[in-house]
């Protein structure tokens, strides 16, 4: 088996490629398999403060592999897709989408399991379940409008519109975009400046935010003192390294 999702260890953080370059990254199956395996070992891990997946070659992914979908491919149970970008979702570990060229359908599903995404200048997105009479399952009309908002979710799921960068950004689907040149640098520079914060906080956090969303604003706010896990083990050796400055 080759290996369609290249794990790259770097300062503090971790690299997930979208590794078939000659197939536009389309996901397959197997990537699925690949992924989910890499999840699970980020899960157990320690020392990591941030993940950050991209695409190989010209492109994040051009989406679902249509080649797949006409011959009938065969996941390992129904709803394990959604089950594995649900996996990376729930992470203890902050999840960057790092987004160049195309970004569609199931790739935009995938996307929108990180955490936030930033987006190269290049980055184009769009929602093409309806152009082929398909249908979400991977996670797109939870997601989708949860990030974006509800009317413009309907508004890309039922034009298959693609759209660029700074409308990404317009529309809040994406954080921010950068110029090509500048987006290795970018991500790297992004990736380094969360994994130094603390990562108890970062775990901490993600759980909160997860808690509180859709709940009423009270009950997310009795839950945050009474439930949340307040001082992690690193916070006397940060604080005496900010007063000794």
């Amino acid at each position: 088996m080759s290996d369609t999702i290249i794990r790259e260890d770097l300062d503090g953080w971790t690299q997930l490629t979208l590794n078939r370059p000659d197939k536009l990254n389309s996901l397959t199956v197997e990537m699925f398999e690949q992924l989910r395996t890499h999840i699970a070992e980020l899960g157990a891990s320690e020392g990591i403060g941030c993940v950050v997946l991209r695409g190989a070659g010209k492109c994040f992914s051009a989406g679902h592999d249509l080649g797949g979908i006409a011959e009938g491919e065969h996941p390992p149970s129904k709803g394990w897709h959604s089950e594995t970008l649900r996996m990376l979702e729930k992470l203890p570990i902050p999840v960057v989408a790092a987004v160049h060229g195309h970004c569609y359908t199931g790739a935009l599903e995938v996307a929108l399991a990180a955490d936030f995404i930033i987006a190269s200048e290049t980055a184009r997105f769009g929602d093409t379940h309806a152009k082929f009479a398909l249908t979400p399952v991977w996670g797109m009309s939870v997601r989708l409008p949860r990030r974006v908002g509800v009317a413009t979710a309907k508004r890309l799921m039922f034009t298959s519109r693609m759209f660029g960068a700074d409308e990404a950004v317009r529309i809040g689907l994406a954080e921010y975009s950068v110029a090509e040149v500048e987006f290795d640098a970018e991500i790297a520079r992004l990736a380094s400046e969360i994994a130094a914060q603390s990562h108890f906080s970062h775990t901490a956090n993600k759980r909160l935010l997860d808690r509180a969303d859709g709940k009423p604003a009270d009950e997310a706010l009795i839950r945050e003192w009474m439930d949340g896990e307040g001082r992690g083990p690193d916070m006397l050796e940060r604080i005496d390294a900010v007063m000794k400055r």
